[in-house]
């Protein structure tokens, strides 16, 4: 048992991380900048200290800080969360020489996983089943990208291969747009990932965006706990996941599934983890990247499987063995989860302020994640995310029914959410029947509000 813990992260993740500690009896230490001394992750844990100013690079992504604080408190172990430095070989290198437990993937996994060409090849050495994209070790220049733009044949997609959530991807459609676009998705590299290393992959049309939850101890034992649907995305980031997917049969979710352990299993993959797939319209998938870390959307397989991935995650990263192997791995209803965004819904533009009149919903099924109170104030330096809602049901349909009730009794005064939004997915007849792709979110998206590429870049190198 972990005598102490600090959690590295703040907003919703670290809350849910003390929520585990706390049932697991382990005393948690938080971590804040001077933007965040009034949150509530900072109120929850047992101590708390300050590591710097709002600017995340001088605080959450300040290795020296955190590992100082880690030490000077007593800690043991260091839990990431998702984004900031959950996927930091160089920080979860520098825990364990530290002394310190990281709670999460050995570094050279996280390091491996984060390369993206790497892994293709990894995954397509053993056998699993992998897009036509770049070789070697990607594309930096716009002379090697044509290139294998016109090998691999139009629309191809531009991704940064250190990188993930939406930034540096661009689709072209032709050489022009090729052209045009990669330095800019590279830019978006450069600025979030500090690399210029790009890679192609072959665009799919009408795919679908599906993962599988991944959990693996020290003791070489692998399973999956099902597949979340992560198609409704705006501009490559996730808005809408749920449980099951509304297209796999029961033969496809066991053949992507093996798929998923099978490519743990290879690179000797350890706690929790997700494998994302592209599922094209005719039934064949390909692996997209595997995310070494605990997921924003990971309530939604919590709830159909009634597991607690992250006392799971800690668990493990303790030593302890898998509790359950995957022939007993059961899974009921449906479960979907909404992320509640301070944006301006129109403009797709943050919303910062003084948050009044805060009141979730609730009742059987319904399940929300947030760390906002009357009276405080969401600052403008980090991710929009402020509350997750998580409905459960017998079925889609009653959950569907579910979630229109909940998001209709969420009040959330003083700022621009995006819940009108949600709103509208729910009463869209393709959603409702499960017809949908990763394109899906254009519709509701009009050409005024849609950055152009330059404008596109400037927001992404002042955020």
């Amino acid at each position: 048992m972990f005598k102490k813990l600090l959690v590295a992260n703040r907003g919703t993740i670290a809350i849910r991380i003390i929520r585990a500690c706390r049932e697991l009896g382990i005393p948690t230490v938080a971590v804040f900048s001077t933007a965040d001394k009034d949150a509530l992750h900072v109120r929850m844990a047992d101590e708390s200290v300050c590591i710097g100013p709002p600017a995340a690079e001088d605080s959450y992504l300040n290795i020296p800080s955190i590992l100082s604080a880690a030490l000077t408190y007593g800690a043991d172990a260091v839990h990431p969360g998702y984004g900031f430095l959950s996927e930091n070989g160089d920080f979860a290198e520098a825990c364990q020489r530290s002394g310190l437990q990281f709670v999460g993937p050995r570094a050279r996994h996280i390091r491996l996983m984060g390369d993206k060409p790497r892994a293709r090849r990894i995954m397509k050495r053993a056998g699993v089943p992998v897009l036509p994209g770049s070789e070697g070790k990607g594309v930096s220049e716009v002379r090697d990208a044509l290139a294998d733009g016109k090998r691999l044949g139009f629309p191809v997609l531009i991704k940064a291969a250190a990188g993930g959530g939406g930034k540096g991807m661009r689709i072209a459609r032709d050489a022009g747009e090729l052209e045009r676009l990669f330095p800019i998705a590279r830019g978006e590299s450069e600025a979030a990932f500090s690399s210029r290393t790009m890679y192609l992959e072959k665009y799919l049309e009408r795919a679908r965006h599906v993962e599988f939850q991944i959990l693996a101890d020290n003791h070489r034992s692998v399973i999956h706990l099902g597949e979340r649907d992560c198609s409704i995305q705006r501009r490559h980031q996730k808005v809408i996941e749920e449980s099951p997917c509304p297209v796999l049969t029961a033969r496809l979710r066991e053949k992507m599934g093996k798929a998923a352990v099978r490519a743990a299993e290879v690179v000797g993959y350890s706690n929790v983890g997700t494998v994302e797939f592209l599922l094209a319209p005719d039934g064949q998938f390909y692996f997209i990247e595997m995310n070494t870390r605990i997921q924003v959307e990971h309530g939604v397989t919590e709830m159909v499987t009634s597991t607690d991935l992250v006392k799971e995650s800690i668990r493990m990263a303790m030593g302890e063995e898998l509790g359950i192997r995957q022939r007993a791995v059961t899974f009921k209803g449906a479960a979907i989860e909404f992320r509640i965004y301070a944006e301006d819904p129109e403009r797709h533009l943050p919303s910062p302020g003084v948050v009044s009149n805060h009141h979730p919903p609730g009742g059987l099924g319904v399940r929300v994640e947030t760390a906002l109170y009357d009276g405080y104030r969401v600052p403008v330096h980090y991710d929009p995310l402020i509350a997750k809602l998580i409905v459960h049901s017998d079925t889609r349909d009653l959950a569907m029914a579910r979630a229109r009730a909940a998001l209709r009794e969420y009040l959330i005064d003083g700022i621009k959410t995006n819940i009108p939004l949600h709103l509208k997915i729910l009463h869209d007849p393709d959603f409702i029947r499960g017809d949908f792709a990763t394109d899906f979110l254009r519709r509701y998206e009009p050409s005024s509000a849609r950055p152009s590429d330059a404008d596109a870049l400037a927001a992404e190198k002042a955020s």
